[in-house]
Parts: structure tokens; sequence; C-alpha cells
């Protein structure tokens, strides 16, 4: 049984997968089924979590340690389960989240080779706000890079391929030891297709918890 009144879902993926897109088209059509969806984003969603952003993704910033980039990830997405994302939960809302404590695991975990410091790093600041549903939408980094193109980068999208495939790795990791919270959507296709599978999934969710 859900512990919460709402429902909390997360997307998740590497740069360029269209999570954004996503986000939006599922925020509208629970909208217009008469559910209260709060739409959030990690790094961010407070002011205190945007400032923390702002630090995180700058590209000057090229000397920050991974010990400390996996802390000030921490600290933004403690600020926003405590200000918005428990909250909302509790008061009955859908809270849809870009990117949550996996991409920490896959991005610090993985990517910078913290292993699991990171989610013992996170677990008090997270509690027992863990998603009902993971959105997971897997595209191949090569793929993200190009959908990306020429537009400007941040410190974390500037890292080289290599790193990006480590990411890609532990997502993977991540969907073999959850396959129940975290479903898999390939993110090649149409735009109506994915949506169209996303909202199917969060439905059965949704009626399930």
């Amino acid at each position: 049984m859900n512990k919460f009144k709402g429902h909390f879902i997360t997307f998740e993926g590497g740069d360029g997968a269209g999570k954004s897109t996503q986000i939006r088209i599922l925020q509208e059509r629970l909208t217009d089924r008469g559910y209260e969806v709060i739409a959030t984003r990690e790094p961010g969603g407070t002011q205190i979590s945007e400032n923390i952003r702002e630090i995180l993704l700058d590209p000057e910033n090229t000397d920050m340690d991974p010990m400390t980039e996996t802390m000030l990830y921490a600290a933004a997405r403690a600020q926003l389960v405590s200000e918005v994302i428990r909250p909302a939960l509790e008061r009955g809302a859908v809270v849809i989240c870009d990117r949550f404590v996996d991409s920490s695991i896959a991005y610090q975990g993985h990517g910078r080779g913290l292993g699991d410091a990171v989610s013992q790093i996170n677990a008090h600041g997270i509690g027992d706000c863990m998603p009902d549903l993971t959105i997971y939408l897997h595209l191949d980094p090569g793929i993200g890079s190009q959908r990306i193109g020429d537009r400007e980068k941040d410190r974390i999208e500037q890292e080289d391929h290599e790193f990006h495939l480590r990411v890609s790795e532990g997502f993977r990791r991540q969907v073999e030891s959850d396959p129940g919270r975290i479903f898999v959507v390939d993110a090649v296709g149409s735009i109506q297709e994915i949506a169209d599978r996303i909202e199917e999934k969060v439905m059965e969710i949704i009626h399930e918890v």
C-alpha cells in the first residue's frame, strides 16, 4: 500500500533522451484527467536547490571534486523533498520529477566511480520518498549527443564519451536490480508513441498504489 495519498513518478535517462518533452505531455494528460500535478526537476525545484544547480552545472567549475559534486546533488535533493515533494504527496498530488536519486547513482556512483557511497549519502535526505514509478528513457549516448547538437553544454554534458558510457551502464544495472519500479521506454520513436506508452504505465501504477 502506498505510504502517501499521492503518487511519485520520476523520469530518468541520458542527455537528449527527451525527458522534458515527455514530462510536459504527461503533466497535461494527467491534469486533463483531473489530477493535481506538480512537475519539478533536479537539481532544482526550489530557490535553494536552483542556486545549487547553478554551481553544479557551471562549466567553469572544472575542479569540482566528485564527492563535493555528490554532496551538492544530495543537498539540492533533500531541500526539494522537504519543501516540495513530501508536502505534495501528503496532500494527494501526483509529483513528476525530472531526475532523482537514480541519476546520482548513475552519474556519480558509476560515472565518477563512487559506488555505494552515493546511496548512503542520499539516504537521510530522501527518507521514505522513493518513486512509485521511474520512467527510464533509454537512448544510446551517441544519439543523445547528436540531439543536443551545438547548443551550449553544461558541466556534466561536457564530460567525455567514456563518462557517458559509464553512466549508461549505471542506468542499465539499476534497471536490472529494480525492474518492478523502473519502466524502460525506447527513446527512439515518435513523441506520440512514447507518450502513449508512458501514460498507459502511469495509469496502471496510479490505480494500483
